[in-house]
């Protein structure tokens, strides 16, 4: 028995530590990406995709992860949302800065993810809160996609990145009215989807998107090694997309693990990550 509590004792603490580990440090994760839609002999897109940040800094001024993703030199970035905290008490400072920065280097695009959207539709809470952030990085030189698209030419192909933006409800139950948002797919267009909650995913696709970036799940908060994430931070078990990336038919969803923390401060087998996306063409 003593032997017993011994080895308990011990796989605690190296989970304890395992953790600390994870909260405080990120990982770098490619995938590649290919479609019929762009042209094959196209030069490779890098994206830099980010998502739920939720005000974390690595290192002061977020000097480590803003080194990471210099060191990719990417096209352009994409964020799906969640940079910030959606909490009246706390500053949007760290995030603005932090997107600030990379707007000053890269072109940057970005939706916004549940906490943007509680304090953009609460104004009774947050007042002006989510007007002053967007005011500010809006000014940095952000690319914020509320419910709209920017158009991109790709060496002659037309590729659109969309931003959908869902009301609160929507993410406990979401019905198909992206094309009332959105407008219809363009079929000629390669399609990008910055949605942040990836639990619609197969809708998603449904309506056109060619790729689509999620996040929200924080890659399950703890993760079955090599398998899948455990439970979402709603307290939904073995979430379906809570990490990785994944095939709808012809259509890719990739969801990002986050960079930030939800309000309990977990992560076990489960590492905070940026996400670098090689894009090529094969039409």
């Amino acid at each position: 028995m003593e032997n017993l509590i011994i080895i308990l004792m011990v796989v605690f603490l190296l989970m304890f530590a395992e953790i600390i580990r994870e909260i405080t440090t990120f990982k770098v994760t490619h995938y590649e990406i290919v479609s019929k839609k762009l042209k094959r002999n196209m030069d490779e897109k890098k994206i830099v995709f980010i998502s739920d940040l939720h005000n974390y800094s690595y290192g002061k001024g977020n000097k480590k992860l803003l080194e990471a993703i210099e060191q990719e030199q990417p096209d352009m970035i994409f964020s799906a949302g969640d940079l910030l905290v959606g909490d009246k008490r706390k500053s949007s400072e760290p995030a603005e800065k932090f997107i600030g920065a990379l707007a000053k280097k890269f072109p940057v695009y970005c939706g916004n993810g549940n906490h943007e959207q509680r304090m953009k539709e609460e104004t009774d809470i947050y007042g002006d809160k989510y007007a002053a952030y967007k005011e500010e990085i809006v000014k940095s030189g952000v690319h914020l996609l509320e419910n709209s698209s920017a158009l991109l030419d790709w060496e002659g192909k037309k590729v659109r990145v969309s931003g959908l933006e869902i009301p609160l409800n929507y993410y406990r139950k979401f019905s198909e009215e992206i094309e009332n948002r959105l407008g219809k797919a363009q079929e000629d267009a390669f399609e990008i989807l910055l949605a942040h909650n990836p639990v619609h995913a197969e809708t998603y696709a449904k309506w056109g998107a060619d790729l689509i970036l999620s996040g929200h799940l924080h890659g399950g908060i703890v993760r079955i090694p090599f398998c899948r994430g455990v439970i979402t931070p709603q307290a939904r078990l073995f979430p379906k997309y809570s990490g990785g990336k994944y095939a709808i038919g012809e259509k890719t969803i990739v969801v990002s693990k986050g960079l930030g923390v939800h309000t309990i401060p977990i992560r076990l087998f489960n590492e905070a990550e940026v996400i670098v996306l090689h894009i090529k063409g094969k039409g």
